[in-house]
């Protein structure tokens, strides 16, 4: 069974920085696109950032310019890495993979962005 295991939320102030990771199997790792998804408190679960296995990053407009998404191949993770956070940014950010069909979530990251 695939497994994707998040790591890295937190508290951080406005303008601050956090990174998170996502770990999961060396062949999920090469053959699917991850993304990072979040849902804030009381909003729908919305898109923020994908990685395909050749390297294709895109980004929601909301994140452009601040966040970054990243492969680790020593390690098998995606990373975010999510800069100038505003206090917008706070949601449960959680990681998804395309593959295997129909997708598999991750359990989620809290992170919380204070004014």
């Amino acid at each position: 069974q695939v497994q994707l295991v998040e790591s890295g939320g937190g508290l951080v102030q406005a303008g601050g920085s956090l990174r998170l990771s996502c770990a999961t199997s060396r062949i999920i790792f090469s053959i699917s696109p991850v993304g990072w998804y979040r849902q804030p408190p009381g909003k729908q679960r919305e898109f923020v950032a994908s990685l395909s296995p050749g390297g294709r990053a895109d980004y929601a407009d909301s994140v452009k310019g601040r966040f970054t998404i990243s492969r680790d191949n020593a390690k098998n993770t995606v990373n975010l890495q999510m800069n100038s956070l505003k206090p917008e940014d706070t949601a449960t950010y959680y990681c998804h993979a395309d593959l295997p069909r129909p997708g598999v979530w991750g359990q989620g990251t809290l992170v919380t962005v204070s004014s």
